[in-house]
């Protein structure tokens, strides 16, 4: 049961490209958002689409296959844990951002079929 304890799964569409960085050590961080819809209809009937927007971090060899595979708009399934951080702003407040972790993600979006020229 400790492997449910902390796990999260959206499937959603990237905001934007993935920004990636290497770090000292070789080692590499991707960042990049993520959009989540809900779809209901309210008391009047009216279709009504929610848009939750997600911070997404990878490391290492999963930040190698973001960098490669990921980009706007493509639709991920991403799987991970949720962490909750604090920094300070340029003004000294403290801020606080929650994020998911990515420990796998999955393509959803099919790859584009090669066009040939004849």
């Amino acid at each position: 049961m400790n492997a449910l304890k902390n796990k999260v799964q959206l499937i959603g569409n990237l905001g934007s490209n993935p920004e990636v960085k290497a770090l000292d050590g070789g080692n590499k961080i991707a960042k990049f958002t993520m959009a989540t819809n809900e779809v209901y209809h309210n008391k009047k009937g009216e279709k009504v689409t929610e848009t939750q927007w997600h911070n997404i971090v990878a490391w290492g060899k999963t930040a190698d296959l973001v960098e490669q595979l990921l980009e706007k708009g493509k639709q991920v399934l991403v799987q991970g844990k949720l962490t909750n951080r604090s920094y300070e702003d340029k003004e000294g407040n403290k801020r606080y951002i929650t994020e998911i972790v990515a420990q796998d993600f999955l393509l959803l979006t099919p790859k584009e079929e090669a066009v040939l020229p004849f």
